[in-house]
């Protein structure tokens, strides 16, 4: 064990600016992978997950984001996992596959046997070394994490349809308009370097096609989807794993455990409950607890960072993540929120179903809250940096942007 062919690196896909639009307010002043749920960046928790990968050597982090937006973080968590940690800032789209592709030289430089790729925005448990096992075990090139959801959910995601028995890869359709299969794809994998090879076959493929002079008018059809792509373009779900099905070289995990992605700020709260109930088990020292004699009422899953301030007569819980410098008052009550860094709340107020942004303020018996549908576009109440709710005000199912204040009740609006 441990010899260098043994070797094995993380790849994280991060994304850039222009792909968290739908994160927004929040990723106006933060960078989405870098958004706290249960306490951590969103990105801390499949960085976390790799450290417990065996002969872990490297992760990469790849995306559009400038590089300083990241070098304190990664300074910091590199330090602390003892792994080195790189950003590859991408300057152009080279699709899912491409960006791995395009940065192959210094992916390949531990020459490990084995590459994981991991989307940001997923929220798992992440099961990698059992992912590694079963890879090993089936011989492939790759192996992707699978999970069952309801048949009414399916057609959200890539969905799949693997060999019961020995779980081979048989076919696979990208969010399809008719119901395949309630195996969907998590965006989680792990090859072998065989999988530069795929992809350069498909960029050799898409060249070879531009310099035929003559095309039939049917073969232009077909084609034309993918010669308007650039050559170097190259799709993980398209272009890599639905022409390899049903050939021997992917394989299938299933995973029994939680897994969400992460594409809303509503998402984001679910997600973040999700991470402070696995703490129980990876981190039990980061959950507050208390019973009201020195420390605020403690219920469910939660997390304080150590500088807020909480006052004892508080009842936190379930569900709640409390950033740095936060002050909560006398009598508030919080329910399934997170609340962000500076963030004051006042005494007698309540917070239920919402996200409280940077430096916001809620004034004494006020009540920010949402239903707490995580699916609906106003499910959760979302307030920006600099949002004051003055006293005695009722936020209700609404979006409030940065720098707005707040002294008459509001239901279901968006506040620009």
């Amino acid at each position: 064990m441990g010899s260098a062919e043994e070797k094995v690196v993380a790849v994280i896909m991060v994304g850039g600016p222009t792909k968290g639009t739908r994160f927004r307010p929040l990723s106006l002043n933060i960078p989405k992978p870098l958004f706290p749920l249960a306490g951590q960046p969103m990105v801390h928790h499949p960085i976390s997950a790799c450290k417990r990968i065996p002969n872990l050597a490297q992760i990469f982090l790849i995306g559009f984001y400038e590089e300083r937006e990241f070098a304190l973080y990664l300074s910091s968590i590199s330090n602390e996992l003892k792994v080195p940690i790189r950003y590859l800032k991408e300057q152009k789209p080279h699709g899912s596959a491409g960006g791995l592709f395009h940065f192959r030289d210094l992916i390949m430089e531990d020459s490990p046997s084995h590459i994981f790729l991991l989307n940001c925005d997923v929220c798992s448990s992440f099961p990698l070394p059992q992912m590694l096992d079963a890879h090993k075990r089936y011989g492939g090139m790759g192996t992707i994490l699978v999970i069952r959801v309801s048949a009414e959910a399916a057609h959200q995601f890539g969905e799949l349809v693997a060999d019961p028995t020995t779980n081979e890869l048989l076919h696979y359709a990208e969010k399809p308009e008719t119901f395949v299969s309630d195996l969907i794809n998590c965006g989680v994998y792990i090859f072998t370097p065989d999988i530069f090879s795929a992809i350069q076959g498909v960029s050799t493929q898409r060249k070879e096609r531009a310099n035929l002079s003559r095309l039939s008018s049917f073969e232009a059809l077909q084609s034309a989807a993918t010669r308007s792509l650039p050559k170097d373009y190259v799709r993980l779900d398209q272009d890599i794993l639905s022409p390899l099905a049903g050939k021997k070289q992917l394989y299938t995990y299933e995973t029994m455990d939680f897994w969400e992605q992460i594409k809303t700020p509503a998402m984001s709260l679910k997600c973040s409950g999700l991470y402070l109930l696995q703490y129980r088990v990876t981190s039990p020292d980061l959950l507050a607890s208390g019973d009201g004699t020195k420390n605020a009422i403690i219920t469910g899953d939660v997390y304080i960072h150590p500088s807020a301030k909480v006052h004892p007569t508080a009842k936190i819980g379930p569900n709640v993540s409390i950033s740095a410098n936060a002050r909560i008052g006398a009598g508030s009550r919080l329910i399934s929120c997170i609340i962000l860094d500076d963030v004051e709340i006042q005494d007698n107020a309540v917070v239920i179903h919402a996200i409280v942004g940077w430096k916001s303020s809620i004034g004494r018996w006020s009540r920010v809250q949402a239903d707490g549908d995580y699916y609906a576009k106003r499910g959760v109440t979302i307030l920006g940096e600099a949002v004051a709710v003055e006293d005695e005000v009722v936020v209700t199912n609404s979006i409030v942007l940065p720098n707005k204040t707040l002294n008459m009740s509001v239901q279901e609006e968006i506040i620009l």
